[in-house]
């Protein structure tokens, strides 16, 4: 099966987090065989978490998110019946690889040294990890395929879309609440997208 550089970077990265840490970029190299089942059960909060000051939390919860979806976004190509599917999973990856490296160098440069602090209970969460029957999508193929990952990519879109909204006002960096904010925007049409392409192909 191949599989791009991001994807296994991505993988790499959700393989090492057993504790669902995010940890920083570098040139990861990782065997791809984490299901989503088990990618759902080394998602765990960071010890003591919500005790870490709130934009932190964000940080570390939403850079674990992207990843979360990046791990699906990876099974498309080998997968998907759709090649206008498989051309929006590469860019969201692309995307949402971009907004890691921005989540952790803001990390970085305010909150060095400090404790990883993902929250699995941040506003968002539960709904995201709804219907993720990672075992039935890493089997799926075809159109069956795609119609399971838009649903379960729009749910992990509505819950990235309700954590942002949320953490928005409370957030302490004008960059990190203009992240926030666009990737409200961003999400927002990208489930619309999904929903078009869903209702599309419930027509053929």
């Amino acid at each position: 099966m191949k599989i791009s550089k991001i994807a296994l970077a991505a993988i790499a990265v959700i393989a090492l987090s057993a504790n669902a840490a995010p940890q920083h970029q570098s040139g990861a190299h990782g065997a791809a065989g984490h299901d989503m089942t088990n990618m759902q059960s080394m998602h765990k909060s960071s010890p003591n978490a919500a005790k870490a000051p709130y934009e932190l939390q964000f940080l570390d919860t939403m850079a674990m998110h992207h990843q979360m979806a990046m791990h699906m976004a990876s099974l498309v190509e080998t997968r998907s019946a759709s090649e206008h599917l498989k051309g929006m999973a590469k860019k969201m990856m692309a995307e949402q690889e971009k907004e890691i490296a921005q989540l952790k160098g803001w990390k970085e440069q305010w909150y060095a040294g400090k404790p990883d602090a993902v929250n699995m209970k941040m506003p968002g969460m539960s709904e995201s990890m709804k219907g993720m029957t990672g075992d039935k999508l890493t089997s799926a193929k075809g159109e069956q395929f795609d119609r399971m990952f838009v649903d379960m990519m729009s749910q992990h879109h509505k819950g990235a879309i309700k954590m942002a909204q949320t953490a928005a006002p409370k957030l302490e960096h004008a960059e990190v609440k203009e992240f926030a904010n666009k990737l409200v925007e961003m999400q927002k049409k990208e489930v619309a997208h999904m929903a078009e392409m869903k209702k599309s192909s419930a027509k053929k």
